[in-house]
């Protein structure tokens, strides 16, 4: 079994091990995007390849639980910026979405900078431009300097970037997706019907659009089924399912850890995540690389991923009829379903497999490692 992280970078400040990157984040073992991106980049070599030292600043539970995590990444923060300057990090790499996250990463990356780390702020935050846009004036001053100040800010989508520019003019914005392993081909069946959900029960990711999207098909299909995975509103989901008379066409499939969630792609014969905001989702690039027919929203970056058409389908948030519609005509046309799912799992062979992005990561950090080397050799 491999080491935690955060375990990891509080036994190398133990024993003296200088990190080249300090990387900051929240809990890898806790559930959600981040942490998944997190735990793929420590899986697929970068930690090793780049001498990462991981300090978590976040962790799911309680307010409490959740203040001593904070409390505890600063002070490992701390140790290492504060040791003699050949073993300080050259960079610090923090993993920013909205709300307390930037904070708390917002003040660390200062703190990083003021040591002499070069810095990099990896915006994953779905909804970070509503965030910076309800933000009183100072905070607004703040989010824009934070952004300007950092040696690179890592965009996950072209559509990102621009957000980012319009918020920060002067910030140095590049384009990384998230990237996800290449998976061997399934052996198990799909089940006709079945639409696969993966993501968190509330508005945002556009479940109950769903939900309404299935009452429309219902009739039309007697075997289809949605299959939602995932944690939030339970209770104001089955409200709405009992409303639209389809309770007994979902299947709970509560919180799918990574051991379940290849049995359950396989099991799919559509995967449908009608967000409302993304950043770019994991469970949609791992349905993809499963080789599944995706139907999504062209919202945040997964148009950078998915082009309708040809590799999956592309819906507007929030309609419903155009939502039914696609899944119609995917549920009864299964050639179809199998050419997309052919071209999706080609896409992220070609531009998101794990291999790909963890080398554009160690170009920026070797860039900032030159330019470093540059400013101290004047």
């Amino acid at each position: 079994m491999q080491p935690d992280p955060a375990q990891a970078a509080t036994a190398d400040l133990r024993t003296g091990s200088a990190p080249r990157v300090l990387m900051l984040g929240t809990d890898p073992g806790g559930r959600g995007g981040v942490a998944t991106v997190v735990s793929l980049l420590r899986q697929e070599g970068l930690f090793e390849r780049e001498g990462v030292r991981y300090v978590a600043t976040h962790a799911q539970g309680s307010r409490l639980a959740r203040a001593g995590t904070a409390l505890l990444g600063l002070g490992r923060t701390l140790g290492w910026l504060a040791g003699r300057r050949v073993r300080r990090p050259n960079i610090m790499h923090a993993h920013v979405a909205s709300n307390g996250s930037f904070v708390r990463k917002s003040v660390l990356l200062a703190l990083g900078r003021a040591a002499g780390c070069k810095t990099v702020f990896h915006l994953h935050g779905a909804c970070f431009d509503g965030f910076a846009g309800r933000a009183s004036p100072l905070m607004r001053r703040w989010i824009c300097h934070t952004l300007e100040s950092s040696s690179v800010v890592i965009a996950l989508s072209s559509r990102w970037a621009g957000l980012v520019r319009g918020i920060a003019p002067r910030a140095a914005v590049v384009v990384i997706p998230n990237s996800v392993p290449l998976p061997p081909r399934a052996t198990e069946p799909e089940e006709p019907g079945r639409i696969l959900f993966l993501g968190e029960i509330g508005p945002r990711k556009g479940i109950y659009d769903l939900v309404e999207a299935l009452a429309l098909l219902r009739t039309r299909f007697p075997q289809v089924q949605l299959a939602i995975g995932g944690q939030g509103a339970m209770h104001e989901l089955r409200r709405r399912a009992d409303l639209c008379q389809v309770a007994d066409r979902i299947d709970e499939l509560g919180w799918v850890d990574a051991g379940n969630k290849a049995h359950q792609l396989a099991r799919a014969a559509i995967f449908c995540l009608p967000s409302h905001a993304e950043g770019l989702p994991m469970a949609m690039l791992e349905a993809m690389a499963a080789g599944k027919a995706v139907v999504v929203t062209g919202v945040g970056g997964m148009p950078d991923a998915v082009r309708d058409g040809v590799n999956g389908m592309l819906v507007p948030p929030g309609d419903v009829q155009a939502l039914a519609a696609a899944l119609a005509r995917l549920l009864e046309n299964e050639q179809e379903r199998q050419r997309l799912g052919e071209r999706a799992r080609a896409t992220i062979e070609q531009e998101f497999a794990s291999g790909v992005v963890i080398g554009r990561l160690s170009e920026v950090y070797e860039q900032l490692r030159s330019a470093r080397a540059r400013r101290r050799g004047r």
